[in-house]
């Protein structure tokens, strides 16, 4: 069974081609990469990184949230008009509202702190998204 896995991102990218770049060095085959840029420099960024398909946009969030099993991303995807705006209110809410799991990197930017994350450097959180993705795809494959 593979799992569709939705990497949203937004500005250059940066982070959705690091978790990609991630999930394709420990498990290239378990999971089908949907890259969703919140602007075509995002998109193409992680793509190049191993996104099996990338889409743009606000109505590329919008049509294939619903769609996914797995949704990763910084925790500002889930805020509406963080990353510098990027993100529509109806893409938070369309994100939200998926019934995809959802694996936030929580980046203590667009003021909102998460406890407990402070000590936590941004490799640590990466590979703990990555774990995370992997035991949900266990727990469906059981």
């Amino acid at each position: 069974m593979t799992l569709r896995v939705a990497i949203i991102d937004g500005q250059g990218g940066g982070l959705g081609k690091s978790i990609i770049e991630r999930i394709r060095k420990l498990h290239p085959d378990k999971f089908e990469i949907i890259a969703l840029g919140t602007n075509s420099m995002a998109t193409t960024g992680m793509k190049r990184s191993g996104a099996d398909v990338g889409a743009t946009g606000e109505n590329a969030i919008l049509v294939n949230a619903p769609k996914m099993d797995a949704i990763m991303g910084p925790m500002a995807i889930v805020i509406p008009n963080s990353i510098m705006g990027e993100i529509t209110p109806a893409m938070a809410q369309a994100i939200g509202n998926s019934p995809a799991l959802k694996i936030l990197i929580p980046l203590n930017r667009c003021n909102v702190e998460i406890p407990g994350t402070r000590d936590l450097n941004i490799n640590e959180l990466l590979d703990f998204s990555v774990d995370e993705l992997l035991r949900h795809y266990n727990a469906t494959k059981a």
